[in-house]
């Protein structure tokens, strides 16, 4: 049971800081997104759920992937979460966005922007991870 709390914790964590990570970078990832904006500048998306349902459940996925790839990769310190957390991150997730974002071609600070949040949300969620 402490198993399936520790992934949530993981996973909320790993939300809260994209949160943050997105608000501080609003503008520029506004610019460089190219999304749709009201007359304020803000995303004419803003108020949809589904983004923000899917980054949570993305965010618990993730969370709950790296912990059996941790269990069964003998991780079991929290330098070694935090390590492998920022491996997953740089080394997996955010090679898959940056080639998306190419044959899309989508702006390099986009890609910087977003690869910025998977390698420190996956760093954040491998270091909760060795926490408890």
């Amino acid at each position: 049971m402490l198993e399936f709390i520790n992934v949530i914790i993981a996973g909320v964590a790993s939300f809260a800081f994209g949160a943050v990570w997105y608000m501080s970078l609003a503008e520029p990832w506004k610019a460089a997104s190219g999304i749709a904006v009201d007359e304020n500048g803000d995303p004419l998306n803003q108020s949809d759920p589904v983004p923000y349902i899917t980054s949570f459940v993305a965010s618990l996925l993730v969370a709950g992937m790296m912990r059996h790839a941790f269990v069964t990769g003998g991780v079991e310190t929290f330098w070694a979460g935090l390590v492998s957390g920022f491996g997953v991150g740089a080394f997996l997730v955010s090679p898959w966005i940056a080639t998306f974002y190419a044959f899309n071609s989508k702006p390099l600070l986009l890609v910087a922007i977003d690869c910025g949040y998977a390698i420190i949300g996956c760093t954040i969620i491998g270091a909760v991870l060795m926490l408890f």
